[in-house]
């Protein structure tokens, strides 16, 4: 590809042109999802950077809190990501038929069940906010200091839900540009009001600007669903509840949703096992070591949903095999890609962390979990594609299973073993992660390579 194509294409995979990829150049169809989408996951953690680094500036209790709070929020994430992962198949396979008003119902009934399930989220969160920090090993100081910011981002749950959900929903039709454009927004907002409002509400500032940032975001999304003029466009017909979608949709996001709340679950464990082990220091350290894993993972991520997208509507034209390669293809882009990220951290752990703080303590723990969860990176990306195939084709189920078994049968009673019963403490946590993301990694591409997707009907 020359130089001159190289940036007609970029352009073309950023105007939000509606693409028929169930035909052509496959290579051509994994670049025009991909770089949206890896563009908007970019900005999603260049914010998640950024608001640490501004949080950090508030010292240790304050990294804690955060940490913490988004380590129980992922549960809401969960069930964002769990519905859009739904969404995302059935949309596919409705546009991958050529049936674009199927698609518009699904998605509007989607949303349907986010704003109900979300309602029941933001009531118990922020009830319980300083509860939820307690049980998960916070000192009484980082209680004190952090529930506020606890029962704000609770309180937000909605826009997370629909900012995640409608995404989905883009994606699955195959406008990744436009999700991008959303999370882009949201990210933007986040970043200029953050330091801002730290500046002068402290900790409640933070939560404050992720939720507004979101709010902004999905304004945007609503706007194009009713007033735009692609495959995807809502209208009020469209939100009359109709159980025979939901059922299928719940079908399918119900195991997705359990898949993400068992990797959370996870992290959650190794969370208060190393705020137990080592304290507020290596907590902190954990916290910052974690949201640089995060600044890598989710332009992978963007890659991994290319394939979903091609999965999904590849099988809905019965392209079979075309579906398959497509996975192949992506899968050796992001190993490429986060074989290059392993050296990153491998070589540079200690510079990384001094950037955001200069504690000692702090550096030392950050820098340890770097390099051995950085360890396994090119085998996180492989997981990430052949689990996103499995779920863009509609088979949540067996992604769930590895999950379950990964992560709750091996990592957390590794994770515990390492830690306590060989006291290697908070080391000991850390080396559990690399260990199950390898064993997870492996699982999915021998049930991928087996094919039993090709025959799910969503």
């Amino acid at each position: 590809m020359t130089f001159k194509k190289f940036l007609s294409a970029i352009k073309l995979s950023l105007s939000g042109a509606e693409q028929d990829y169930t035909e052509g150049s496959i290579k051509k169809a994994v670049f025009l999802l991909a770089i949206p989408m890896i563009l908007e996951l970019s900005l999603e953690s260049i914010f998640a950077l950024v608001d640490i680094f501004f949080v950090s500036k508030l010292g240790p209790n304050a990294i804690a809190s955060v940490g913490l709070t988004e380590s129980v929020i992922t549960l809401v994430y969960s069930i964002a990501i769990g519905l859009s992962v739904a969404a995302t198949a059935v949309v596919a396979r409705r546009v991958g038929e050529k049936n674009g008003k199927a698609a518009g119902h699904a998605g509007a009934q989607a949303i349907l069940v986010a704003v109900a399930l979300s309602i029941v989220v933001t009531i118990v969160g922020t009830i319980f906010a300083p509860h939820v920090l307690a049980i998960m090993g916070a000192s009484p100081e980082v209680v004190a200091e952090g529930s506020i910011f606890t029962r704000i981002m609770f309180g937000g749950s909605i826009v997370i839900m629909l900012i995640f959900l409608i995404n989905g929903i883009y994606r699955g039709s195959g406008n990744a540009a436009m999700a991008m454009k959303s999370l882009w927004i949201a990210s933007a907002v986040n970043i200029i009001l953050c330091p801002i409002l730290i500046h002068f509400l402290g900790l409640k500032g933070a939560a404050i600007a992720t939720v507004t940032g979101r709010t902004s975001g999905v304004l945007y999304q609503c706007y194009h669903l009713y007033k735009g003029n692609g495959i995807i466009k809502f209208n009020m017909a469209d939100f009359g509840f109709d159980a025979t979608v939901v059922k299928s949709l719940i079908k399918i996001a119900w195991p997705a949703t359990l898949q993400f709340i068992i990797a959370s679950g996870s992290w959650i464990a190794v969370t208060r096992l190393v705020a137990e082990t080592d304290g507020t220091n290596a907590s902190a350290g954990y916290q910052l070591a974690m949201r640089n894993v995060i600044f890598f993972i989710l332009p992978a991520w963007g890659l991994s949903n290319a394939a979903a997208t091609l999965v999904g509507q590849n099988l809905g034209a019965k392209k079979f095999d075309r579906a398959e390669e497509s996975v192949n293809i992506t899968a050796k882009y992001n190993a490429i890609f986060m074989g290059f990220v392993m050296l990153v951290f491998l070589l540079f752990s200690d510079l990384i962390i001094k950037f955001f703080t200069h504690e000692p303590e702090v550096v030392k723990y950050g820098s340890l979990a770097l390099k051995i969860m950085g360890s396994a990176y090119i085998f996180y990306g492989l997981g990430m594609v052949m689990s996103q195939a499995l779920n863009g084709a509609g088979d949540t189920q067996t992604p769930t299973w590895i999950n379950f078994i990964c992560f709750w049968l091996i990592q957390i009673p590794l994770a515990y073993l390492l830690a306590n019963t060989l006291n290697l403490r908070s080391t000991g946590a850390f080396m559990s992660i690399p260990i199950a993301e390898t064993i997870l990694a492996l699982a999915a591409w021998y049930y991928f390579r087996r094919g039993k997707w090709k025959e799910v009907k969503v």
